[in-house]
C-alpha cells in the first residue's frame, strides 16, 4: 500500500511541480505523514526529482522548445550549487533554511507582479544575470529543495524567457542539482531505494503528462499558477516558523 501512496504522491507532485514549480511542497510533507525518516525522505525526493526531471527536459529538447547550448550555461552551476547543497544540509539548521527559504519566495512573488514591457516575441537565450541566482537555486535544491523550481521559473520568465523554454532549463537544472545532492546522499547512506523507487515511477508518468499539457495554458493562467503556488509556499514556510518557535 506504502508503494501505491508514493506513486501518487509522485505523480501528483511532479505535475503541478512541471508546469509551476513548488511540487515540493506536496511531496515532502506527504511523505512525512507517511512516518519515513527526514533524510530519507529528502534524498527520496531528490532521486525522483532527477529521472522526472530529465524525462520532461528530454521531451522539450526534442520538440526545440530550448537549445542544448543554452541549457549548458546554466546546467554545470546547478549541478554544483547541488553539490555543496547535499555537503551542507546535514549542517544547517532547519530554522536558516526556513528564513532563507521564506525571503527568496518573497522576492520572487514581489517579481511576478512587476510590470514588464510588452514585446513582440519571447527570447530563448539566458541572460548572464540570472547565473548566480541558478547556483543558489541550486544549493537551496541539494539542501532541501520545495520552491526552487518555482524561483526558476520566475526567474526564466522575468528575464524574458518564453513559458516552455522556462519549464526546460528549470527541469535540466532541477535535474542537475538532484544529480549532485543525491551522489552526496547515496554516499552518506541516506537514499533508501524502497522509498525512491515508486516516488521516482510516479514523477516520471506526472512529468510526462504536464509537458503534454503546457502549451495549452494561456499566459495569464501561468503566471496565477506560479503566484499561488508562491503564496501557498510562503504560507507553509510561515507555519513552520511558527511551529517551531510557539
Amino acid at each position: 500500500m506504502e508503494t501505491v501512496f508514493l506513486f501518487a504522491i509522485g505523480l501528483i507532485a511532479t505535475f503541478v511541480g512541471t508546469l509551476s514549480g513548488s511540487g515540493g511542497l506536496i511531496n515532502v510533507p506527504a511523505m512525512m505523514l507517511l512516518g519515513f525518516p527526514v533524510h530519507s525522505i529528502i534524498s527520496a525526493n531528490k532521486f525522483s526529482n532527477m529521472l522526472s526531471s530529465f524525462s520532461s527536459f528530454y521531451v522539450l529538447l526534442k520538440r526545440k522548445e530550448l537549445s542544448m547550448k543554452e541549457a549548458l550555461k546554466t546546467g554545470p552551476i546547478a549541478l554544483s550549487g547541488g553539490v555543496l547543497g547535499g555537503l551542507f544540509a546535514s549542517s544547517l539548521s532547519e530554522q536558516a533554511l526556513q528564513f532563507f527559504a521564506g525571503g527568496m519566495l518573497l522576492l520572487a512573488l514581489a517579481l511576478s507582479f512587476k510590470k514588464k514591457k510588452q514585446s513582440t516575441h519571447t527570447s530563448r537565450k539566458v541572460p548572464m544575470r540570472t547565473l548566480p541566482f541558478i547556483v543558489l537555486i541550486g544549493w537551496y535544491d541539494g539542501t532541501f529543495g520545495p520552491g526552487q523550481a518555482t524561483l526558476q521559473m520566475h526567474i526564466f520568465r522575468q528575464s524574458g524567457i518564453s513559458y516552455l523554454t522556462s519549464i526546460g532549463l528549470t527541469r535540466f537544472n532541477t535535474f542537475l542539482s538532484c544529480t549532485g545532492a543525491v551522489a552526496v546522499y547515496f554516499l552518506s547512506d541516506h537514499l533508501s531505494m524502497a522509498i525512491a523507487l515508486p516516488l521516482a515511477a510516479g514523477s516520471i508518468t506526472g512529468a510526462q503528462i504536464s509537458v503534454r499539457l503546457a502549451n495549452k495554458l494561456s499566459l495569464g493562467q501561468v503566471n496565477w499558477l506560479l503566484r499561488s503556488m508562491t503564496i501557498l509556499l510562503i504560507f507553509q514556510v510561515c507555519y513552520s516558523i511558527f511551529k517551531t518557535h510557539f
